[in-house]
């Protein structure tokens, strides 16, 4: 019993020497600066999930604080947020795979899609996913896509438009984040798998009904005794850890549901698809698809097994329909705010349209819609402005020293230009502050104006982004894989809405706040027991 109660003493000895050793040598954080801790339970990134509006804290520890700042995760784990451009293009794409998803962004993930490519946790599964599915999203594939796309779009206009004439209206007020969020859903089914979701005609569709509200169901305003608790996940084995989607609470149960539902859908179309490739079938050009032929054509150890072919289309649904519908949704809010550059954008299609009569095409071609300076200014700063991923967690593969364009001062007044971190740092990058940077947008950088895409005026001395320089798709070796299946799919819609309907603020003028459940959505102030809401008065243009 003594040889144990030693070793015990040991092992803690060890264990505070150590830890003494990383604060002493600076890798601990203690001397960078950051809010105080309220709790050392919850910590204070907790208190992220509890703002009203995404970007509250953000920008507010952004003003005091510099681009980097000390936060604290429960139980104590201290985490560097970060939204200095060169740090992020060190953490992102020079050191992409060192810097890997923490525990706690995995198991969400892998509660939400399953083993996709989002949730794919080390550089090998990650570069094994990635290199299956990159002929699935090459440029042509995607602009093969376009027709579809205005097939789509020009049947919810059409649905828009016998809702006005049933009600014998010239304009309605509509909830049109859930009308885009149907029309998305039925994209991303035709194009990613070759399936009818039906969800503009059927809004009780069953893949709808879970979809509908699912992230301010699951995720907004966790409670105290979730954070605590997932603050443990880094100490307990992984195989422990992944059982945890089944517990039967509102955080985990909702999405667990879901995943049913669209795994069942996704396995039945693998199947379908597989025997397809079987018979020598090789013409269907969905992603689903080109996705079964490119797995079947690798060497055994680079394929992906069944479980993870299935997982993609969780991450597909997801990517391609949750947020391009809400960003497309918070478009239309600013445009109905904005009705001078509304009309600028109208006015710019129009012009497009006689262009296309006029050589005797029934539609925009990809290059047209490309050329529209207008359209291609609002969707980067909308995705600019309204970013719906706002934060990233990383944990450092290995001791680093991470580069930072601006230097931040210390708790003891020293001014750094880099932060050392030891391995098993936890590092986050901040998007919603990186995209508002005055040093990089203008001093106008918390305004949303479309005409800084224009006027050339933005500093890309720093690339980051996958599109417009901006962070909304993530950046470097992890960045989104359908990336430009979301701006194709964008532009179809927007150029449809605007060119048919003009988007007003309903007459009571509601509030509209940006809930941070996982991913930033709109809320009316006072209604938020509806979820996710934003209601736009639509005008038909005669």
């Amino acid at each position: 019993m003594s040889a144990l109660l030693t070793l015990c003493a040991s092992s803690v000895a060890v264990a505070l020497l150590v830890r003494w050793y990383r604060w002493y040598t600076h890798r601990s954080l203690k001397y960078i600066r950051g809010p105080q801790v309220k709790s050392f339970l919850l910590g204070n990134v907790r208190d992220f999930s509890w703002q009203e509006s995404v970007g509250d804290l953000d920008f507010k520890y952004y003003e005091e604080y510099g681009t980097s700042w000390r936060m604290q995760a429960a139980l104590g784990k201290g985490v560097l947020m970060t939204a200095d451009p060169k740090a992020l293009q060190h953490i992102m794409h020079k050191s992409g795979y060192n810097y890997s998803k923490t525990t706690q962004a995995q198991v969400s993930v892998l509660n939400i899609t399953g083993r996709s490519i989002i949730w794919a946790p080390t550089a090998d599964i990650h570069s094994r996913h990635r290199k299956i599915m990159n002929p699935a999203f090459s440029a042509p594939q995607l602009r093969s896509f376009l027709p579809m796309f205005r097939r789509s779009s020009g049947k919810l206009c059409q649905q828009w438009k016998d809702e006005l004439l049933h009600r014998n209206s010239d304009s309605l007020v509509l909830p049109v984040n859930k009308w885009l969020a149907r029309a998305a859903l039925d994209i991303i089914g035709e194009a990613a798998f070759d399936y009818e979701f039906g969800a503009l005609d059927n809004s009780e569709n069953e893949v709808t009904k879970e979809y509908d509200n699912m992230f301010s169901d699951s995720m907004l305003h966790l409670p105290a005794w979730n954070v605590v608790f997932e603050g443990l996940w880094t100490y307990l084995p992984r195989s422990l850890v992944e059982c945890i989607r089944y517990m039967p609470t509102r955080e985990y149960s909702r999405f667990a549901r879901t995943l049913r539902v669209v795994n069942r859908v996704s396995k039945q179309l693998v199947e379908q698809k597989s025997e397809m490739l079987l018979h020598g079938d090789k013409t269907n050009k969905d992603v689903m698809s080109v996705l079964v032929r490119a797995n079947a054509s690798e060497n055994p150890g680079m394929k992906l097994n069944d479980e993870e072919m299935v997982s993609q289309m969780a991450a597909l649904m997801l990517a391609g329909h949750e947020t391009t519908a809400n960003t497309v949704s918070w478009l239309l809010w600013e445009l109905a705010k904005h009705p001078e550059f509304q009309e600028k954008l109208r006015v710019e299609i129009v012009q497009k349209r006689s262009e296309v009569i006029a050589r005797g095409d029934a539609d925009f071609a990809m290059e047209e819609l490309e050329s529209m300076r207008y359209l291609q200014a609002a969707m980067k700063e909308t995705l600019r402005y309204h970013n719906i991923v706002y934060h990233l967690f990383r944990v450092a593969e290995q001791d680093d020293i991470i580069p930072l364009a601006n230097p931040i001062r210390t708790k003891t007044g020293e001014f750094i230009t880099e932060i050392p971190v030891s391995a098993g740092q936890v590092v986050a990058p901040n998007i919603a502050v990186y995209n508002r940077l005055p040093e990089i947008w203008g001093e106008d950088a918390h305004t949303w104006n479309p005409m800084r895409h224009l006027d050339e005026k933005i500093d890309t001395q720093i690339r980051l982004g996958m599109f417009g320089n901006v962070m909304s798709f993530s950046a470097g070796l992890r960045g989104c894989i359908g990336w430009r299946f979301s701006v194709i799919e964008m532009q179809a819609i927007v150029a449809d809405l605007v060119e048919n309907f003009k988007f007003s603020l309903p007459d009571e003028k509601p509030e509209i706040i940006r809930v941070p459940a996982g991913v930033m959505g709109p809320m009316v102030r006072g209604r938020e027991h509806e979820g996710m809401l934003l209601p736009l008065r639509v005008t038909a243009v005669v």
